[in-house]
């Protein structure tokens, strides 16, 4: 029999070890680069009659439903084939089923049609097919992709029935198709058994647990998805070999769960593992996390790691490395980032807007807006929404209304709930109030709590206590278990020294357990990241950074500096208000910055609220005084001291 003949019999995903690949029969299948030149050698094939011969069909078939470049993927073009097929063996049914499970939802529960309509030809005639090891990853993937549980219940039982329990590539898809539609129980039912299953055969055998580490990264991942990151670093550390792709969980599911210091910390490990490698993945993974944190040092090798290695700095980590520098606070080296890179796509331009917003560069943040749009990159709903931010930490209120107007009308992108609320932060910030509060009644869609959070904030920085209540009261209703309106509000009556009123509202919090998040600030030295709350003794080096904190409070004073002491809302002594104000978790963090480096080095800080007037006028006077750039990027933006200035010019 020749390679052509064995080929045709097989039922299989592909052919015998010792045949012929189809694909060296039908080179000028290989060279084809478009679909054009695909559909030329299809129409010599129907006039030469090798359309009859099945391997031909399968190859064509498989160039357009499964070829590795998604671009020259036709579903429709091989749906067309796989119908005018005279022959359809597995390999061919495996192929289309395949093809239609890897695109979307909806091509995937077609997938699924398709394997209806090859079980209805297990009936034992001529042309019957049967499904194989091969067909189920593929289809167990639809319906991991589409939530189509009861489906893969069946599909389950069916690959039980044909003798695949102990596939570990039928079984990991298994399991991952458990987890992914939130069967979490269940998926731990079959992971279990397959690692008792596993155990057996390498005490039984010798076995290799080659498939092993990827049942454990699934359920990682699952537990992940369920925001139970404690399960997943449980199974994490009981995992016998670790691959890449088992940190790469660890990282990314930290940072989608918000656990950013976690992510930071296990990468950390990672990089201790010998022979184990950052991959392309890890750096995209971890970049967020180290922008979250501002740990420019761990970012610098991060960058240093991937150009020193080759990987290949493309537009995704790109975009991130462009990220990671402007929220560590050195925009510059952003831009050099951004000047580098070979191809620049929308995400890489909203990307450096963003970083020219946060640091209130407004004007390259409108340059940079305008240079996109000169290349021939359509602007994205995200690129305006960093563009509106721009606007609002300048007070171009005439600049953000005009782009606010051209991101409809010009672009025809409808606004989200993010672009109103830009909006409603430039009016409130500018002090247009009344024109604030009538664009948010007269928006098209409801608006949300950061919206009324926004003119909330304008209402305090105005003094507009009257409004205040009013939008208060409103974001009680909406998210009554949230600390913010209560906080504002009891603040604004503070500083009118309306002390009952502040103790009716802390009363009330008290009551409804409702909790303040505390201030608090990191910094960076020498890789170490250092955190501090408000009045922090818990350091180890706490009496060091006590002394200086107070040799800060005694140059600042013969400089002729004053605390606002307006900035204490509570109701205490003159005295007790400027002390209290001297352990602010910002000005401990700048204490410990300035004896833990050498003369001359910039400070970098990172904190979790609004910086407070009293911390911004001191921290201008401390960089003057202590001849250092100190760096702090807060809720909102950053704001970088130097000479006794702010960056923010005293608008935030």
């Amino acid at each position: 029999m020749n390679p052509t003949q064995t080929l045709h019999s097989s039922g299989g995903n592909s052919p015998s070890p010792h045949s012929t690949h189809p694909s060296s029969l039908f080179p000028q299948i290989n060279r084809c680069r478009t679909m054009r030149d695909l559909s030329q050698i299809h129409a010599t094939f129907v006039k030469s009659g090798q359309m009859r011969d099945t391997l031909a069909a399968a190859e064509l078939l498989r160039f357009c439903a499964t070829t590795s470049d998604l671009l020259h993927r036709d579903l429709d073009y091989a749906h067309k084939i796989f119908n005018q097929m005279p022959r359809r063996n597995t390999f061919s049914w495996n192929t289309i089923i395949r093809g239609f499970s890897e695109s979307d939802e909806r091509n995937a529960i077609f997938a699924i049609a398709l394997f209806r309509e090859m079980m209805m030809m297990m009936s034992g005639e001529e042309d019957s097919v049967e499904p194989n090891r091969f067909t189920f990853p593929s289809l167990l993937k639809a319906c991991a992709k589409t939530g189509k549980i009861e489906e893969g219940k069946q599909i389950h039982a069916l690959a039980l029935k044909l003798g695949l329990s102990g596939d570990e590539f039928v079984m990991s898809n298994l399991v991952r198709m458990y987890v992914m539609c939130g069967l979490m129980r269940d998926a731990c039912v079959l992971f279990y058994k397959n690692i008792i299953r596993r155990d057996h055969m390498v005490l039984v055998d010798g076995r290799k647990r080659d498939g092993e580490v990827v049942l454990w990264n699934v359920m990682i991942d699952g537990y992940m998805r369920l925001g139970d990151c404690k399960a997943a670093r449980t199974l994490f550390d009981q995992m016998r070999q670790r691959s890449v792709v088992s940190w790469n969980t660890m990282i990314s599911g930290y940072c989608k769960n918000g656990a950013f210091k976690e992510a930071v910390e296990i990468f950390c490990e990672m990089k201790r593992v010998v022979d184990l490698r950052p991959s392309y993945v890890t750096l995209v993974s971890v970049l967020p996390a180290v922008s979250r944190i501002g740990s420019l040092e761990l970012g610098e090798w991060l960058h240093s790691y991937a150009e020193s290695n080759r990987v290949e700095i493309d537009d995704v980590l790109g975009s991130a490395l462009i990220d990671m520098y402007s929220k560590c606070g050195v925009v510059e080296r952003a831009v050099e980032v951004f000047e580098r890179l070979p191809r620049k796509n929308v995400i890489t331009w909203s990307a450096m807007i963003n970083g020219f917003a946060i640091h209130g560069l407004a004007g390259e943040a409108i340059d940079c807006f305008c240079r996109m749009r000169e290349v021939g990159v359509k602007p994205s709903d995200v690129a305006y929404i960093n563009l509106l931010t721009a606007c609002s930490h300048a007070g171009l209120v005439e600049e953000g209304r005009k782009y606010f107007s051209q991101m409809v009308n010009v672009d025809g992108l409808e606004p989200r709930i993010e672009h109103y609320g830009c909006m409603v932060d430039l009016l409130g910030r500018s002090g247009l109030l009344e024109e604030a509060e009538q664009f948010i009644h007269n928006m098209p869609v409801k608006p949300d709590d950061v919206i009324w959070k926004a003119l909330l904030g304008a209402c305090r920085m105005h003094g507009n206590v009257e409004m205040g209540k009013r939008v208060a009261n409103i974001l009680m209703e909406m998210v009554p278990q949230d600390s913010g309106a209560y906080v504002a509000l009891s603040n604004m009556y503070a500083s009118q020294g309306n002390w009952s009123e502040v103790s009716e509202m802390r009363l009330r919090m008290k009551e409804m357990d409702i909790r303040k998040d505390p201030g608090c600030s990191w910094i960076d030295v020498d890789g170490v990241l250092h955190e501090f709350l408000v009045e922090d003794d818990s350091h180890p080096r706490a009496k060091d950074i006590n002394s200086k904190l107070v040799e800060i409070s005694e140059k600042l004073r013969l400089a002729g500096y004053r605390p606002i002491t307006t900035q204490v809302l509570l109701n205490l002594e003159e005295e007790d208000k400027e002390n209290a104000l001297h352990y602010h978790s910002e000005k401990i963090a700048v204490a410990f910055g300035l004896i833990s480096t050498t003369a001359g080095k910039p400070i970098r800080i990172v904190k979790n609220l609004r910086i407070c007037e009293d911390c911004h006028s001191s921290l201008k006077l401390i960089s003057k005084v202590y001849e250092r750039k100190i760096t702090v990027r807060d809720r909102k933006r950053f704001h970088h001291f130097e000479n006794g200035s702010c960056s923010c010019m005293d608008y935030w």
